[in-house]
């Protein structure tokens, strides 16, 4: 299902301790469309609903996403970037379309 990369795993670990977080979980979900396809988001959360969301685990994190949405993010893998386009977290997702990443820009149109 969705996988957490090593660098965004303790790029994500820092970030909930530095926010004094470590109770909340990733929540990752789509967000829209856009000229490159579809388009995703992240967000932290601690509030999970048995009934409408899906928890999986991975690294010893907490990514979690509506039921929904399962399906259009079962190939999706959350990644942490740091180059000279600047940093973050993206997700790149095969089975999304498009240009199969959360940001547009680098001639994926």
């Amino acid at each position: 299902m969705v996988e957490v990369t090593d660098k965004a795993a303790a790029e994500l670990k820092s970030l909930l301790e530095e926010q004094d977080k470590q109770d909340h979980a990733l929540r990752i979900f789509i967000a829209g469309m856009s000229c490159c396809g579809v388009q995703y988001g992240m967000s932290l959360e601690n509030e999970i609903s048995e009934e409408h969301d899906l928890v999986v685990e991975d690294k010893g994190l907490k990514i979690v996403m509506n039921k929904d949405d399962a399906d259009g993010l079962s190939e999706a893998k959350i990644d942490y970037v740091d180059g000279p386009s600047g940093k973050g977290f993206i997700i790149d997702n095969n089975n999304g379309g498009g240009c199969n990443s959360s940001s547009c820009g680098g001639g994926c149109c």
